[in-house]
């Protein structure tokens, strides 16, 4: 929910080309920094004028090999203006180096006015870039990244491709859930289209920069829109049980995995936590399959017994090492070519197997753009979860080009994370018990999404980095996500820090699922345990209804479950950079601690005229405040009632 602005819509208003830089109006000041990085949209109420920076057009030209940039040149080409179609349409040109097309777009909603941008090379090696200030303007959305921040403007990263990856495998890297969308905290969208080839940089608290890989001569296209909310498609709710319990005990064997599984749920039962789901990883669901080729009706009682009264979610990945029974296996139908990603072969010659690295192992990866493959995948993953008797089915490994990580085109189809769309559509056919660890374009489906690993400690790629995470996934549409978990599952500066651990806790328990790797009577003392089941109950009781509410305005309004102060704020300028609270719907508000050793924050109240009652004290307070030190003791994390 953005500012809203009073708009029209129309044809494209005559343009001209100033002698400098014209100050723009106060709601658009710094909404959008630079297109084309020499031509500037001022954004004025029902007005867009294209202005030429610092200089008249006859000083600047395009320079192909720095990047796209324009710079003053000496005896530069002047522009040209190309085409004006009845005011829909406006284009210029620089001679031999690239043509700027700009067009009035169809609204996608009532109330929105869009803008398409195409940027095309005239030589082979242009290089195009255009890049969005950070100066009066936070910006939202886009690549996930391993330290994450709220709003993006405090993130730093290279020009590289927006394609999600494994954030434990590449930390300088974006992470698994991305979009091309960026939303700018003055009501302007970015939005680029899934065909287009795109490198992204960010700038730390400058400047976002879009930009085409150099030398290929490929075109830049976006659309900018302005509106009062962003669109969200309709999903469906994926229930899913909480807490998670994730399987840490012995590997070796099957007999040594059953015998681990038992002692975790005595355990369980013992300290009176004998509900949600017991989580295998990967290797350990490897293990449990080999020993159980044949399903039985006996070995599937076996295996709902093992994990009684909770459930039990399993582990698969799209990859097959190359020792691997699985992938010996499907090389005895001579299907190995067609089930597994191969580069694609010159004229006349053989296909060769794209060969990558999973875990440390040298694995063949599944060929999602086969129906053959798919399909054997799918069957696979339905008769272990039948065979293991499990409720859930986690798929990993979900993220990442394959043929960009080693340098080899790609077919159509898995271009960008062509891979991950693609792949996430089939998961999603098996049910509402799929958990996927990536997505891009597929907000639409009923699945849930593992978030990332964090460090144990209390930095942005820790403790701190988690509400980023939240905002940031389900402003993008992913509201139904598993956070990693309580502690976090990298280690740390910090491990085993029961601080850490209930500070951590305090979050979770109001988010869609509570995970924990370390059990609390492992990490901390008895009063921690003791809490830990107070705030499983509190989720229960007091969370999931509010989800299951808020779940229901997702699907009819598309607004996103887990929302920024600003939601409530958004002409207060002070509300665009909290990244230490969050709403749940528009009625609940939890301001948690983030900082090691601390017992007080302050704490911004959103919506003036609105009044909001703490939980914990019963007092109330205005909307539109920032209350100054206030306590939060850590036995406490202040939740307010709208």
């Amino acid at each position: 929910r953005t500012m809203p602005l009073p708009r029209h819509t129309g044809q494209i208003p005559e343009s001209t080309w100033t002698l400098g830089f014209r100050e723009m109006t106060e709601p658009w000041k710094g909404a959008v920094g630079c297109l084309g990085v020499a031509v500037f949209f001022a954004m004025t109420i029902g007005i867009i004028s294209w202005q030429a920076l610092e200089q008249p057009p006859e000083q600047w030209v395009l320079r192909g090999r720095a990047a796209g940039m324009l710079v003053p040149a000496t005896e530069p080409p002047p522009p040209r203006d190309r085409c004006w179609h009845d005011g829909g349409q406006f284009c210029y040109s620089w001679e031999e180096d690239a043509e700027l097309r700009l067009s009035l777009e169809p609204p996608a909603a009532p109330g929105t006015e869009c803008y398409g941008v195409r940027w095309t090379p005239l030589r082979p090696d242009v290089t195009l870039k255009d890049c969005f200030s950070m100066a009066n303007v936070s910006w939202y959305g886009g690549p996930s990244v391993r330290a994450q921040r709220w709003p993006l403007n405090g993130a730093e990263s290279p020009a590289q491709p927006l394609v999600s990856g494994d954030l434990s495998a590449n930390p300088e890297g974006f992470g698994p859930v991305l979009e091309r969308y960026f939303l700018g905290s003055t009501g302007v969208t970015v939005t680029v289209a899934p065909d287009v080839s795109l490198l992204l940089s960010l700038e730390s608290h400058r400047q976002f920069c879009l930009e085409t890989p150099a030398g290929r001569a490929e075109p830049l296209h976006y659309q900018l829109c302005v509106s009062a909310d962003p669109e969200h498609p309709i999903r469906d709710f994926p229930p899913c049980r909480s807490p998670i319990w994730r399987y840490h005990g012995p590997e070796g064997s099957a007999a040594r995995i059953r015998r681990g599984l038992r002692s975790l749920v005595r355990r369980l039962k013992r300290h009176r936590l004998q509900e949600g789901v017991v989580a295998l990883g990967e290797r350990s669901t490897a293990v449990l399959a080999a020993a159980d080729l044949v399903p039985s009706g006996r070995r599937k009682r076996q295996a709902l017994a093992l994990v009684e009264p909770l459930e039990l979610s399993i582990t698969l990945s799209p990859y097959a090492g190359v020792t691997s029974p699985l992938f010996l296996r499907s090389l005895s139908g001579g299907e190995a070519a067609g089930y597994w990603l191969s580069r694609q072969p010159r004229p006349g010659g053989s296909s060769i197997l794209l060969l990558t690295t999973w875990k440390g192992q040298l694995c063949a990866r599944l060929n999602v753009t086969s129906e053959a493959a798919l399909g054997w995948y799918l069957a696979r993953a339905r008769r272990l979860r039948q065979t293991l008797g499990a409720t859930y089915v986690a798929f990993e490994g979900v993220e990442g080009n394959s043929f960009l990580e080693q340098d080899v085109p790609a077919p159509a189809e898995l271009e960008g994370d062509g891979y991950t769309e693609v792949l996430a559509a089939a998961l999603a056919t098996l049910g509402n018990g799929t958990i996927i660890s990536a997505g891009t374009r597929s907000s639409h489906l009923p699945l849930f999404v593992q978030m990332s690993s964090l460090r144990s400690d209390w930095s942005h790629a820790g403790l701190k980095g988690l509400i980023p995470s939240v905002l940031h996934y389900s402003l993008l549409g992913y509201n139904f996500f598993i956070p990693d978990a309580v502690g976090g599952s990298v280690a740390g500066a910090t491990p085993g820090d029961p601080e850490l651990f209930v500070r951590w806790l305090q979050i979770v328990t109001f988010l869609p699922v509570m995970a924990f790797g370390t059990p609390p009577w492992l990490c901390c003392d008895a009063w921690v345990l003791n809490l830990t089941r107070q705030c499983i109950q509190r989720h229960r009781d007091f969370v999931v209804p509010l989800l299951l509410k808020y779940s229901e305005e997702w699907q009819s309004l598309g607004y996103p479950i887990f929302r920024p102060a600003w939601w409530l704020s958004p002409t207060d300028p002070v509300a665009f950079t909290i990244e230490d609270e969050f709403l749940i719907g528009d009625e609940v508000l939890v301001a948690p601690i983030t900082e090691k050793g601390q017992t007080w924050r302050d704490i911004y109240l959103p919506g003036e005229g609105h009044l909001w009652l703490d939980t914990n004290t019963a007092r109330v307070f205005d909307g539109g405040t920032t209350l100054r030190n206030y306590s939060a003791s850590l036995a406490e994390v202040p939740v307010f009632v709208k």
